[in-house]
């Protein structure tokens, strides 16, 4: 399988979903980071928070948005309406804009098919706008963020090196390719003491999605723990601002580089 295509060769509005099997493996740590990291490179950047259950993108930035997706599907605003600029906006290097969901409300969790349906023409119309869309989808497999995520160009999912991140990533993968069997979500290992714990984490993954679903998942990037990581989110900014020197700032731009060109993790 291979990773999406250089930015010079890229259609505008490619849509990135980032999920998660299972919640707090730092999806929205690495989708944030990878906004910053995109951007960085002189791309247009879009992130919505398309957690409808319990969003939390605009916390972790510290932002005040005056419109969310709530708004926008009970019609109050347009999705253009709802966007929020992030570190100056997209037009800023290192900037994005931001589409936040309704932070701590599982109101949207179990949103209709229409308006699901509604929501994904809409993101992908957006995304149209700028170089890149990041879809940061609630964890699990629900129907809503499935439903999400097929509406995607490209599927990442985060993992750790724990066993019941394996086995819900596991679950989320199996869901996904049930509807889509051609489905290939490409793999981040998160949150590891060190690269070999990162590497033994995906490669026991990667056997059983190759046991069981007859498919071979790419290994997209890994990012090691780091507790600059957690200090930014307390800080509710960026680890490339609030420490761009750090490991996790270096592997964040290493993903995002990596996806950009095109070509698997070492």
């Amino acid at each position: 399988m291979k990773l999406a295509t250089a930015p010079e060769h890229r259609a505008a509005g490619r849509i990135l979903a980032v999920a998660s099997g299972k919640g707090g493996v730092g999806k929205t740590a690495i989708s944030t980071g990878l906004a910053r990291a995109f951007s960085q490179l002189g791309e247009r950047v879009l992130l919505v928070d398309g957690d409808l259950g319990m969003a939390n993108v605009d916390v972790q930035l510290g932002l005040n948005p005056s419109s969310d997706i709530a708004s926008v599907i009970n019609g109050t605003v347009s999705l253009e309406k709802a966007v929020c600029p992030a570190f100056g906006g997209a037009p800023e290097r290192g900037g994005f804009d931001v589409i936040s969901g309704r932070s701590g409300s599982g109101a949207l969790a179990n949103l209709s098919g229409p308006s699901l349906t509604k929501l994904a023409a809409g993101t992908a119309a957006l995304a149209l706008s700028y170089d890149r869309a990041i879809l940061d989808l609630a964890a699990g497999a629900d129907r809503s963020t499935l439903r999400l995520a097929l509406a995607a160009d490209d599927v990442m999912i985060v993992l750790n090196d724990e066993p019941t991140s394996l086995t819900d990533a596991y679950a989320f993968v199996k869901s996904l390719r049930l509807q889509d069997d051609g489905a290939a979500p490409l793999v981040v290992v998160n949150n590891t003491p060190n690269r070999a714990a990162a590497h033994d984490a995906f490669s026991a993954f990667k056997k059983t999605c190759e046991s069981f679903l007859s498919f071979t998942p790419v290994l997209a990037g890994i990012v090691q723990r780091d507790d600059t990581i957690p200090a930014a989110i307390r800080a509710q900014t960026l680890v490339a601002i609030r420490s761009p020197q750090s490991g996790a700032s270096r592997d964040l731009d290493a993903l995002a580089g990596t996806l950009a060109r095109g070509k698997e993790a070492a």
